[in-house]
């Protein structure tokens, strides 16, 4: 008996000229389940994939990498180990000695590169550069200089490796070019392949005219909206419907689904119930607000508490209600589990990049241990970022690498708290009154004599808690000073 293959839908939400909103999410039983989650706002649109004429700021020999000027706020940073020798001042034999020669030996600043964007600039951090470009079409990326010809690792299916592979040799992308086949370009034919190498061969002879004409630094190629690399790298045969919430946008994505599906003619369908939203109409508008949640409940009530720090994202699993079951191994062992799946899920929802530290509720036998490990190894194979899981320790932690695609809701949603800075605490009101009560007597004492009223002008919550828990205290002040004390919330 075959098991009927899930359903899936992309929505792509649309405010026009300000936010683009893409999800894709798996039928189920009782709801759509979100699968993946993309959001991008137009002041501030992802330059990853970008590809700038940069020049060189500094060489720093400590670092062994170059601080290169492509017009944003903060310099990208570029390792020697991304430098295509190309680029090289002085020529350097790989194979005698060191692979890579030292950066101030073979760069210099002022010197103009052509660098695309590999990471997004973060926090204090700029952009991390590559000069070794790659442009992705629908169904191949073609990366000059580099002449390698070959097929994404997650093709995992031998047969159809060997059938791309076959189709690559009679394809010829030319002196100093090379391609890879996508995952998506599965079960397609040789003619539409070589179709998308004509468009990006085109594309990369407009990049390197415009390279060459234009003066540093600028910008020379800009990766597609997210509405259309939504459609360009997620849409796929698995997908059944696609809703749009904007005719203009959907107009675009019929066209091109089209091309790419020509039998599949009612794929694209706008949304226009104006009485709720796309997401409440397809019941995903809770999945997408946990997203922005510190805590995520399992279903068997246990809870997954996010802890972002500069270094890594702890997470921390809590058994919840349902601890203090007599079997102890088995209630750790089902919420692990459960965690595990739901813990894949949210590193793809909020793409979560760099380091992540799991802790798990420690289980002694030690086959629990793997099962766990399994678990959220298979929940994380669907994931499109490069990631490596690592080994449960004895004390239940467990480490998982992955790669941030850039496209990340939290980080261009979210910003820290002006009362608590980010930490997430912040100094209590009475600790804030004593300051208040010390600032208060400074500023006293500074009054010519004589001064009938002083106002002091604070917060709300501060102010109310001046008079009504250090009235006294303020009654004390008037008569020592001779002066009537206005307490004001600050407008």
């Amino acid at each position: 008996m075959t098991t009927k293959k899930s359903k899936l839908r992309m929505f792509i939400s649309v405010l026009p000229g300000e936010q683009v909103e893409v999800a894709l999410a798996e039928e189920g039983a009782k709801e759509n389940q979100v699968k993946e989650y993309y959001v991008e706002m137009v002041h501030q649109a992802k330059t990853k994939g970008n590809i700038y004429r940069g020049i060189i700021n500094n060489v720093d020999t400590n670092l062994q990498a170059a601080f290169v000027n492509y017009g944003a706020d903060k310099n990208g940073f570029l390792q020697i180990d991304e430098v295509h020798p190309e680029y090289y001042n002085t020529p350097h034999d790989a194979t005698k000695g060191k692979k890579y020669p030292l950066m101030q030996k073979v760069l210099k600043a002022g010197q103009e590169v052509l660098v695309q964007v590999v990471k997004e600039p973060t926090g204090s951090k700029g952009a991390f550069l590559t000069t070794y470009l790659s442009m992705p079409g629908r169904f191949l990326v073609l990366t000059p200089g580099r002449e390698q010809i070959g097929v994404s690792r997650k093709v995992e299916d031998d047969e159809e490796r060997g059938r791309l592979r076959e189709m690559l040799e009679g394809l010829n992308p030319g002196p100093g070019l090379g391609v890879i086949v996508r995952t998506v370009s599965a079960g397609t034919s040789k003619t539409t392949l070589q179709r998308d190498l004509q468009f990006l061969k085109r594309l990369w002879k407009d990049i390197r005219k415009k390279g060459t004409e234009e003066s540093a630094p600028c910008l020379i190629y800009k990766e597609p909206d997210l509405a259309s690399r939504a459609v360009r790298d997620y849409l796929s045969d698995d997908v059944a419907e696609v809703w749009v919430d904007d005719e203009h946008t959907a107009t675009l994505i019929e066209e091109y689904s089209s091309l790419l599906f020509p039998r599949k003619g009612s794929l694209v369908k706008v949304y226009k119930d104006q009485t709720r939203t796309l997401w409440e109409r397809f019941g995903i508008q809770r999945q997408l607000e946990q997203i922005y949640s510190r805590e995520v409940t399992l279903p068997s009530g246990g809870r997954l508490v996010f802890d972002q720090t500069e270094a890594l994202m702890a997470i921390d699993i809590n058994s919840g209600k349902i601890s203090g079951k007599t079997n102890f191994e088995s209630m750790a062992l089902r919420t692990n589990m459960e965690a595990a799946e739901t813990i894949a899920q949210q590193l793809k929802l909020r793409d979560i990049g760099g380091q992540v530290v799991i802790d798990f509720i420690e289980m002694r036998d030690r086959n629990h241990w793997r099962e766990v490990e399994k678990i959220l190894r298979n929940a994380m194979k669907n994931d499109r970022a490069r990631h490596d899981v690592g080994k449960m320790s004895r004390f239940g932690l467990l480490q998982v690498v992955r790669q941030r695609t850039g496209s990340s809701a939290l980080s261009i949603t979210m910003e820290a708290c002006p009362c608590c800075k980010g930490s997430g605490l912040r100094r209590n009101m009475e600790w804030q009154s004593l300051q208040a009560l010390r600032e208060i007597h400074r500023q006293l004492r500074a009054l010519p004599h004589g001064t009938p009223t002083f106002a002091f002008e604070t917060g709300a919550e501060l102010a109310m808690h001046l008079l009504n828990h250090k009235r006294e205290r303020l009654l004390d002040l008037e008569r020592q000073f001779g002066v009537h004390l206005d307490i004001r919330p600050a407008r």
